[in-house]
């Protein structure tokens, strides 16, 4: 491994750890040398993400973690910070959206919830995180955004203007934070094969127009393809690197 991208002796907090990108998340940081604390919305069901990280020799951590739950999140973080000593990484990998609507059909209550999931943790847990992070001198915090916050996707409108919000707040903690060595940056990927857009992508209609939409590539992203590009962003590789969204999209906001 170059030496860059090597995590060895640091401690990194996945969010929604236990499944898709988040599970893939934890497992390349592990692979880069870092020991991990698991967000987990039950602390107790890691599907055997625990055992795996600790067969690679690194330390692992569950945490019950649901990041709607504000006061949870920080005695989350804070239990990291206790168990390893301090945390060098966070993945603000945690979110998701609703079933496809037009404009017209959402509620207050729907448009809250996917705030609240998106945004609102993203900003809370980041600052709190921060607060370590900035009386260390160092840190480095990856926000998962997605193609959706570059796009306009119909049917989307909330998740796209709530992934939207998450690069530009990822501008605005980089800026205020740079000078005390904290890094900030977003990987926003297109579709990925997870178990969370499976029945999305089990849509043969569906499935085709989405490889056709990755103009470059032509083909479904895989959860590994995404991990990488936040190692990277964690690692001392990207130390130069900070306020900025890395598009993980195959070509899709190219055309």
């Amino acid at each position: 491994m170059t030496a860059g991208f090597d995590l060895g002796g640091r401690s990194a907090l996945v969010t929604g750890a236990a499944r898709g990108l988040g599970r893939a998340i934890a497992l390349a940081l592990a692979d880069a040398g870092a020991d991990i604390a698991l967000g987990l919305r039950d602390a107790h069901a890691d599907h055997g993400l625990v055992a795996e990280i600790e067969a690679k020799g690194r330390r692992a951590l569950p945490l019950q973690m649901d990041v709607r739950d504000l006061a949870q999140g920080r005695a989350a973080i804070d239990a990291a910070i206790a168990r390893f000593g301090k945390l060098d990484i966070l993945v603000n990998n945690a979110g998701g959206g609703v079933p496809e609507r037009p404009v017209e059909a959402y509620d207050e209550v729907t448009f809250g919830a996917v705030l609240d999931l998106n945004v609102r943790s993203t900003f809370f847990l980041s600052q709190h995180a921060g607060r370590h992070m900035l009386g260390r001198g160092r840190g480095a915090i990856v926000n998962m955004g997605s193609q959706a916050g570059a796009v306009a996707l119909p049917g989307e409108a909330v998740y796209c203007l709530s992934k939207a919000a998450v690069s530009h707040m990822t501008r605005c903690f980089a800026v205020e934070w740079g000078a005390r060595n904290v890094r900030v940056n977003c990987v926003a990927p297109t579709f990925i094969e997870t178990d969370g857009t499976a029945a999305m992508l089990a849509r043969p209609a569906f499935r085709a127009e989405v490889i056709e939409r990755i103009a470059a590539l032509h083909r479904i992203g895989q959860p590994r393809e995404v991990a990488d590009a936040v190692v990277f962003l964690a690692s001392d590789a990207a130390s130069l690197i900070t306020g900025q969204t890395l598009l993980v999209d195959g070509g899709w906001t190219a055309r």
